[in-house]
């Protein structure tokens, strides 16, 4: 026969929150028993999250899900003295391929997996209140560019269909160029278009000059990264604010996992499909990390070990080859900041060549 909550008062408990805009479901169980103590629902503000939880001296975990409302609900809950759990929900299939799922079946699902272990959830650390400030600069410049390449794919392609095209050149001038190349008939329509165009240009100029403030004042450790030709402003303060701490990793070559920059495995007996990278972590960071393995491997890339690695895969030949190297480029060059963020060392291009030279 279950005992009743006023019965069990002295026992620890574990706590799972499913988490929504409006309200927070609360599932606590008996950390010995496994038993439902309660269920109850608080509003998803600071104040009553704080209000609800602030003297609470029984609870020994608390576990939630990772999402939107997770960063500052997480730190809201360590900070009331908490030892809480973020789960990875990408990894937890007893929660997101649930088919009866509902905000008490997750809660309680996230409370029974943080007390039986919690390394079952495949918890994630958020970053700093302060790094996840400053990663919004980089976040809404992307946004910005995204937008101009999406207005000046428009624009190109409605001249194009009278029989004209705007020249090349650089996206930041765009919109001065194309003002005297769209045909007089179009004008009417696409140029207060170059004037949106030109407005984001200025835009993203800004957000370049708050970047450059920000690693002048605060984050003097990205010029160690950006010793990389190839790793300009944006990616290194990108992968400053990302990473945020880089001791949590205990070695350099974790970090291209983290960012979803390795194959996918799917071992069973003897069989071993080769799959695509994971695409895990920070879509942004790897975007850029990818960017910049493209330039080492462009035209304009200086000759060092990692264009000497993407070299040969690439010689492999094809369009598949290329790419891969592409991608391991990008998995070595965040090894490699993490590596020269971690020692602070001065950036030896060509480092491997030359040990492999002496040897």
């Amino acid at each position: 026969m279950k005992q009743s909550n006023s019965e069990r008062t002295g026992e620890r408990r574990v706590i799972g929150l499913d988490v929504s805009d409006r309200k927070t479901e609360v599932c606590e169980l008996g950390m010995e028993s496994g038993d439902v103590l309660d269920r109850w629902r608080v509003e998803t503000t600071p104040d009553r999250i704080a209000a609800a939880f602030e003297d609470r001296q029984d609870i020994e975990r608390i576990a939630l899900e990772v999402g939107k409302q997770s960063p500052w609900l997480s730190r809201l809950l360590k900070g009331l003295g908490f030892t809480v759990s973020v789960a990875n929900a990408r990894k937890v299939r007893l929660i997101y391929q649930n088919r009866r799922k509902s905000d008490r079946v997750d809660a309680e699902y996230l409370a029974r997996l943080a007390r039986v272990d919690v390394e079952l959830l495949h918890p994630l650390e958020h970053r700093s209140r302060s790094a996840q400030v400053d990663l919004s600069i980089v976040r809404a410049r992307e946004v910005l560019v995204r937008s101009r390449t999406q207005l000046i794919n428009h624009v190109r392609g409605a001249v194009k269909s009278l029989g004209s095209k705007i020249s090349k050149g650089p996206s930041r001038s765009f919109a001065r160029r194309a003002k005297n190349e769209v045909p007089r008939d179009l004008q009417p329509s696409l140029l207060p278009v170059l004037q949106t165009i030109q407005d984001l240009s200025d835009r993203i100029d800004g957000y370049d000059r708050q970047i450059e403030e920000r690693i002048r004042t605060e984050y003097q450790e990205c010029e160690l990264l950006r010793q990389v030709r190839g790793v300009g402003p944006i990616t290194a303060l990108a992968y400053r604010l990302v990473i945020d701490d880089p001791k949590r990793f205990a070695r350099s070559r974790t970090v291209g996992a983290y960012l979803g920059l390795v194959p996918g495995q799917n071992e069973s007996g003897d069989s071993a499909p080769e799959l695509h990278i994971t695409k895990a972590g920070d879509a942004l960071l790897r975007r850029l990390l990818i960017q910049a393995a493209q330039h080492i491997l462009g035209p304009f890339g200086e000759d060092c070990d990692l264009r000497r690695h993407g070299e040969k895969i690439a010689a492999r030949g094809g369009k598949k080859a290329k790419r891969m190297a592409v991608v391991a480029v990008a998995r070595k060059l965040a090894v490699l900041l993490h590596r020269l963020w971690i020692a602070g060392e001065v950036y030896d291009p060509l480092r491997v060549a030359r040990q492999q030279q002496a040897a």
